[in-house]
Order: C-alpha cells, then sequence, then structure tokens
C-alpha cells in the first residue's frame, strides 16, 4: 500500500462516492478460475474499477493463501488510493483460502464447558485470524459474527453464531476482537442490530424480527454494545425488517436505525458497512440503484457488493447533485474512510515472500488451537467403540450432505470417508435430499454432514431426510452415527436414539475435525465423557 493517503480535497465528488464502493473479485489469478461470474468481473473490468473509477475496496472469494497474497499486491498496484481488501473469513483466514488455518465454526466455542477455555481459545482465533488475513494482504476481517442465534431454525446463522446467548456472544465477540486487535487489520461486527432470530435467509427475501424494544435492548443489542465498547472498527448491517424501528425499510436502508440506533444512541463513529447489496434482502425491495441511495441516506459508509458499480456510484452522485443528499453526509463517511485506511497504512510492514508466508500460516500453535477447540466441544454417547465390522459382513458408510459439488471437507483421503475404508465399509455418498424410503441399508454407519448456509433456505434436514433417518433408528438399522455441523440436527434426532447407539457430534466440519471423531467411533474404551477424557 502506499505510504500516505491522498488529501480529502484532491478527490473530485464522484471519486469521494467511488471510495465508498466495495466491489467483489476472485481471489484467484486468472479469468478461467472465476467461479460466480455475475458477480466476479473479468481482469479487464476490475483494474478499470480499481484504477479508473477509484472504488475503495475489494473484497475477494476464492484461491489459495498464495494466490491472494499475489492477487492482494496485483490490486493494490491497480490503485491509486489504498484499497481496503476484505473476507468473509469467520472461521479462520483457511475457511475462504486454502492452506491457511481453519478453525471450527464460532458456536463450538459455546460448546466448551469451561467459559474461560473457551474465551482464550476466541482471542487465540481472532489473533490467528488477523495475522494470517494481514500475511496475504487482506486488511479488513469480516468478522466477527455477533448476532445471537436462539432460533433453531435459522437457516444462515446457525453455527457462525458464538452462542444462544447475548452473555457468552458477547464475551467470546470480544475475545476474538482482542486477539484480532493485536494486528493491523480492521474488525466487523455483524449483522446490526441482530439476525439471529430469524426463520428466512436474507440471502433469498426479506426476514423480519417483530420483537419490541425491550426484547432487542436485552438480547440483540448487548453484543452490539461490547463489540462498540471493544473497539470493533465497523458494524456490518442486516438486511431485515424491525418494525419496532422502522415499518417501511429494512436496517440496511433504515435511517431510523443506522443514524438514530447505531450512530445515535449506541454512539457508534466507525465505520458501517452494508451487508452485501445483491442479496435478496434488499435487492427484490426496490431498483437496486435506489438501494444505493436509500443506504447512504441511512448512514451506510460503505455500499458492499453494489450489483452495478458505476450505476451505483452515478445514483449517489445524482442524488448529491439534485440535494437529496448532502455532499457533507458523503464528506462524514469519507472522512471515516480515511480513518480506517490510516489505521492500515499505519501498521502495514508486509513481507510477502514465500518464506514469510510459511512462517506465518497455519502453524503448530494455530493447528493445536483448532484440535482443542474440535475436541473440547464434541459431544458423544452411547456403547463406544463402535464395533468393527464382521468378516463378510455387507457394511456400508452412507456419507450424507447438504451438497455435493460444495464439499470441499470431503475427499478420499479425509478420515470420514478413508478411516471407514481401511476399516472394510463401503461407501455410499449421497445429498440429503436424495434420500428416501426406497433405499435403505441392512445395517450402516451414517455420517451426517449439514449446517446453515447462506442460499440453502433452509436450517437442518429437509422433510424425507427427517423421516429416513428416524425410521432407520427406530428399527435399529443404523449401527453408529456421526453428526458434523449444526447441533440442532442433535437435537431432532436424539429422541430416536437407542441408548446403546454409539454417536459423536462435531461442530466441526474439516478433515481435523473428521480425525477426531473416527478416534472416538473406534477407540478403545469410553462411555459418554469428554472427548478429551476419551483419550487419557
Amino acid at each position: 500500500m502506499r505510504d500516505r493517503v491522498p488529501p480529502l480535497q484532491t478527490l473530485s465528488l464522484r471519486e469521494q462516492i467511488a471510495q465508498m464502493v466495495v466491489v467483489r473479485a476472485s481471489g484467484c489469478l486468472f479469468d478461467s478460475q472465476i467461479r460466480y461470474p455475475a458477480w466476479e468481473p473479468p481482469l479487464e473490468t476490475l483494474q478499470q474499477w480499481i484504477s479508473q473509477l477509484k472504488v475503495g475496496g475489494v473484497i475477494v472469494l476464492g484461491g489459495s493463501a498464495a494466490e491472494v497474497s499475489l492477487r492482494s499486491r496485483q490490486l493494490q498496484d491497480w490503485a491509486e488510493i489504498p484499497l481496503f481488501i476484505a473476507a468473509d473469513i469467520e472461521e479462520g483466514t483457511g475457511q475462504r483460502f486454502a492452506g491457511a488455518t481453519t478453525f471450527p465454526p464460532p458456536m463450538a466455542l459455546s460448546g466448551i464447558g469451561d467459559r474461560a477455555i473457551a474465551i482464550s481459545h476466541a482471542e487465540q482465533m481472532g489473533a490467528t485470524t488477523a495475522r494470517e488475513a494481514q500475511s496475504i494482504g487482506i486488511n479488513w476481517v469480516l468478522a466477527p459474527v455477533v448476532d445471537v442465534n436462539n432460533n433453531p431454525h435459522n437457516p444462515v446463522i446457525n453455527i457462525r453464531a458464538f452462542g444462544e446467548t447475548p452473555e457468552i456472544v458477547s464475551d467470546l465477540a470480544t475475545a476474538f476482537l482482542r486477539g484480532a486487535q493485536s494486528y493491523p487489520v480492521l474488525t466487523t461486527a455483524k449483522h446490526f442490530p441482530g439476525h439471529g432470530d430469524t426463520a428466512v435467509d436474507s440471502h433469498l427475501h426479506l426476514p423480519v424480527v417483530s420483537h419490541p424494544i425491550e426484547r432487542l435492548d436485552a438480547v440483540e443489542l448487548p453484543p452490539f454494545n461490547r463489540a462498540i465498547a471493544a473497539g470493533v472498527d465497523s458494524v456490518m448491517t442486516a438486511h431485515l425488517l424491525v418494525p419496532a424501528w422502522d415499518t417501511k425499510y429494512p436496517a440496511t436502508l433504515s435511517q431510523k436505525i443506522l443514524t438514530g440506533q447505531l450512530r445515535d444512541k449506541l454512539g457508534f463513529n466507525g465505520l458501517i458497512v452494508t451487508d452485501a447489496l445483491v442479496m435478496g434482502g434488499v435487492a427484490n425491495f426496490t431498483d437496486y440503484q435506489e438501494v444505493c441511495v436509500l443506504a447512504v441516506e441511512a448512514g451506510a459508509d460503505i455500499l458492499l457488493m453494489p450489483q452495478d458499480p458505476v450505476a451505483a456510484i452515478d445514483a449517489v452522485e445524482e442524488a448529491v447533485q439534485t440535494g437529496r443528499i448532502s455532499p457533507q453526509r458523503i464528506q462524514a463517511s469519507i472522512e471515516r474512510i480515511w480513518r480506517a485506511k490510516q489505521k492500515i497504512l499505519a501498521g502495514t510492514t508486509l513481507d510477502l515472500s514465500a518464506d514469510s508466508l510459511l512462517r506465518e500460516l497455519a502453524q503448530p500453535e494455530a493447528k493445536k488451537t483448532t484440535r482443542e477447540i474440535n475436541q473440547e466441544s464434541l459431544q458423544l454417547g452411547g456403547e463406544l467403540p463402535l464395533s468393527l465390522p464382521m468378516e463378510g459382513e455387507n457394511a456400508e458408510n452412507w456419507v450424507v450432505v447438504d451438497d455435493l459439488l460444495n464439499c470441499n471437507f470431503l475427499a478420499a483421503h479425509t478420515p470420514a470417508i478413508a478411516v471407514p475404508k481401511q476399516l472394510g465399509y463401503k461407501l455410499q455418498l449421497i445429498e440429503q435430499h436424495q434420500l428416501n424410503l426406497d433405499r435403505i441399508p441392512e445395517t450402516a454407519l451414517v455420517q451426517i454432514f449439514s449446517r446453515g448456509n447462506p442460499f440453502r433456505g433452509k436450517a437442518g434436514l429437509v422433510p424425507q431426510a427427517q423421516e429416513w433417518f428416524k425410521l432407520l433408528l427406530r428399527q435399529r438399522k443404523i449401527v453408529g452415527l456421526a453428526i458434523y455441523g449444526s447441533p440442532y440436527i442433535l437435537e431432532e434426532l436424539r429422541s430416536e436414539f437407542a441408548p446403546s447407539l454409539p454417536w459423536v457430534f462435531s461442530y466441526g466440519q474439516t478433515a481435523l475435525a473428521q480425525e477426531g471423531v473416527t478416534q472416538v467411533l473406534w477407540q478403545k474404551e469410553t462411555r459418554e465423557r469428554s472427548f478429551s477424557e476419551a483419550f487419557i
């Protein structure tokens, strides 16, 4: 990044507005690698947006950590004004960029019995995420999630939240912030004013949070208050309707919420960034150019992923020129953007050599923390260990997933598949919506990989999968069960468990999480104890 940022007065109105726009880009280096062409522009267009339009930043997704380290240098080289380079890395930098550390989902921390240990892990998680992000050129960490996930049917927050109560979420999120603040990256509390008690995915539709003000003050707002007090740099808006505060506009587009509540009542003076403006929660509300104008009017400083960045800038510029938005409103955002970029610049002395990357990414201490979170949050029960298949027995390993095309945590070498194969199980890999009562195994080890994810539109098991699992459990056709991801699926099925059924639950789905689960399934002596006790 450049040594200093050009002064405010050197920018035209249009350039000031462009600084308020953050566009999406692939973390990969070549156009042929782009996976989401509707959102990720080709190289030539991206370079034009940065060098000529002077957009303020880029949010990257995809590619390895090594690729992104080159990509971030390329993006900054194109920019006259240093860029925000942001990433949704709520579960560690490796969640999005292969080679870096991937932590278990945040909710795993609330599954640890000792709160002090959980808080320590959360702080280490924040520090590792920030350090690894900085090492590959990412300067804006779009985490932590401070939503209180108290709705088990929430399809999009789910285990991305630290927990189900404001106290747990506040403690763990502020610990994450303490860790991240050891490094010169920006942090983000999201999604204001609280997306935890919804059963609708705002990527698809507009959820409604119909609670009275007293409930919002007691449950949804405390984690944001704590994050602001802890010095969080930015707050991301939620695309949801909160009638107690505004019966007309979603929070992202509501002046009553972003300015009246977040700025005036909570006293937040950092960056307000919208959630992605291509999401159905606001994209379906009105014309996309009007969405951008309304967001700025409401108090947003950063327009994240507008459908058309050029049209977005045109619309806001026209709103200023016609008097709908004052120049002072734009300048207030620019001053906050300047402060944020100066913070990044002041602490950035990056060595992006290959040796430096190897020193910073996926270090043993980070892996140790990851393993400990997996182990200490594990749940198990029944008559473990699982018996090995008899010679000649038709033993099957049914691995059930949400989406086969997006299973980067499963491969021939990962433990959930490789270990049962070594023990004589035949693999059946299937999506949960394909389960039906015409496909019933004689007996099977069943492993479920399912969690809330954007664009799924539903949390938990689809009805035919619920029926399939419950029938097999009642008929004792499942000889062992592993559930990876959502604890709410464990709750859905738990009443059907026979007391003797060997079962293990892990919040994580990665190979490291699978390793812990398979070790418990086939270790020598255990009962319903903690994971750590099972290994003594």
